[in-house]
């Protein structure tokens, strides 16, 4: 069945779901207020150069200053290739023996403070760290991603069949015109190109290369750093550059305007798209109309359920990502073996689907129901990988551990779902759990005790929330008494209807 892409677009934000036989397998968010940076070329000035560190802090026009590593200097990147095909055409010719390398260039060799430099985000700002830089500079289309500084032909890493790669790479080679000074990688999507196409990819990148390098001549040209001169596509276009596929029957969008925008961008850089975009004019809104609301609220939550009555537990911390399978309602019609492992298929199926929903990156640990049978596991790592396939995003899986676990590694290519979504609890912090009433209590009589050595009062008004001051009227009164008469103090208690539960202030009157 052919794949839809659903782009809703408002002046704060555009959501784009991707539907295959009419579900949701893919949903992305980009809001103006923090769209991504990752791409964007700047020229920027030198803030800091910290030789400890062998790095640099860039001031790139962002709340914090970007943070630059020599390895990510195109100058150390270039030593540091020609002194590899060296030491090997060394090798070769003195049957073992090194040539003489370059030695590698410390940072205060090549930054100095208040030096304008042209740099790329490589990525975004996250918690208090700063974007990471590069000066390897690299431009991406549909098809190739042009690499300005480097005469390198690269192929994707998803094209596997060595054949099939070096046929690409001569056919680049024949295609790239006689004057050009840098490199190409070849995109997935440049495995079934056509020549016409490929040619009109380096073209476009070619004269966009052209457009930034007018835009980034530095001061001459009339640039103060930091300047902002090449801004990545926007979320609606980078739709059309890589997620639509032979595949896709139809792009629908939401907004006339923006419909317009990409139909001409389509016609200008990829005219074989533009009859696949549609005008959406309904009543109901798009999303609503796909169930993809709904899909949004079930891709936030911890649970998941299964259509057999199984259930997935899906945690996410700072280190990994967990996925539990349980059988919660799922009793089966033969044996327990049979049920354990008809559940664990449809989880296979189940996790890698929202894998993609929720954007999971980095370690994610899978604790299948166990199984005895060493068919069914294997059965069953046959499922997750035919399912992970289907994944846009480099995946890598192991067999199962020695405890029963699968490891895989997802690479984080934007925050996940609930990163942009959602912020962590003021009650509980994040910990998705708040300390009983019975807890803050202790806690407070712990308190008053601690304060009544420290300082001479009058009297103790311990200020909390409802729950923990109706307990402390009923359960807890005893204790209060006591510890009064213990201190010598009369303790007042008073309800401040705004406290979270865990929140108390003791007042010393």
């Amino acid at each position: 069945m052919s794949d839809e892409i659903l782009v809703n677009i408002t002046p704060q934000e555009t959501r784009v779901a991707v539907l295959a036989a009419g579900q949701v397998q893919e949903l992305v968010v980009e809001r103006e207020a923090n769209r991504g940076l990752v791409g964007n070329i700047y020229v920027g000035r030198v803030a800091r150069v910290l030789p400890g560190l062998q790095s640099a802090f860039v001031e790139i026009g962002l709340e914090r200053a970007a943070f630059l590593h020599v390895a990510d200097l195109w100058e150390q990147r270039r030593t540091t290739a020609l002194n590899g095909r060296e030491s090997r055409k060394a090798s070769s010719i003195n049957g073992g023996e090194n040539g003489k390398p370059e030695p590698a260039k410390a940072i205060e060799k090549m930054l100095a403070e208040g030096q304008p430099v042209t740099v790329q985000v490589l990525k975004d700002p996250l918690g208090t760290k700063g974007a990471r830089l590069s000066t390897q500079l690299s431009v991406a289309g549909r098809l190739l991603v042009y690499l300005p500084q480097d005469p390198h032909i690269g192929i994707s890493q998803r094209i596997e069949d060595e054949a099939g790669r070096a046929a690409l790479r001569e056919k680049l080679k024949q295609l790239i015109p006689a004057d050009e000074q840098g490199g190409f990688i070849l995109r997935t999507l440049a495995e079934g190109a056509s020549d016409d196409e490929l040619r009109a990819d380096i073209e476009y990148l070619r004269k966009l290369w052209r457009d930034i390098q007018q835009r980034s001549g530095g001061v001459n040209a009339g640039i103060q750093p930091p300047k902002l001169v090449y801004q990545g596509l926007s979320l609606a276009q980078r739709v059309l550059r890589d997620l639509v596929t032979d595949r896709t029957a139809a792009v629908q969008v939401d907004s006339r305007e923006n419909h317009q925008k990409l139909v001409a961008f389509a016609q200008a850089y990829m005219p074989a798209l533009a009859g696949k975009l549609q005008h959406y004019t309904g009543e109901r809104p798009l999303f609503e109309l796909y169930n993809v609301e709904q899909e949004i609220e079930k891709a936030l939550a911890r649970r998941v359920d299964l259509k057999s009555g199984g259930t997935l537990v899906i945690d996410q911390t700072e280190a990994m990502t967990t996925v539990d399978v349980n059988t919660g309602g799922f009793v089966g019609q033969r044996n327990f073996a049979d049920t354990v492992f008809k559940t664990n298929l449809e989880a296979a199926q189940a996790i890698a689907r929202q894998l993609r929903l929720r954007n999971l990156g980095g370690i994610i640990v899978v604790d299948f129901i166990d199984m005895d049978t060493e068919h069914h596991r294997a059965a069953v790592l046959e499922e997750l990988r035919r399912a992970l396939a289907q994944d846009r995003t480099r995946t890598t899986m192991s067999d199962f551990t020695a405890l029963g676990l699968v490891e895989m590694t997802r690479k984080r290519t934007r925050e996940s779902l609930a990163h942009v979504l959602c912020e962590a609890c003021q009650t509980c912090g994040g910990r998705g759990e708040v300390k009983t009433a019975r807890t803050v209590c202790y806690e407070v009589l712990r308190e008053l005790l601690r304060e009544a050595r420290a300082f001479k009062a009058r009297e103790f008004r311990v200020l909390a929330s409802q729950s923990v001051c109706d307990l402390f009227h009923e359960e807890e009164s005893g204790a209060l008494a006591m510890l009064s008469d213990f201190i010598g103090k009369p303790v007042s208690l008073q309800v401040e209807t705004d406290y979270m539960q865990e929140q108390y202030d003791i007042v010393l009157l």
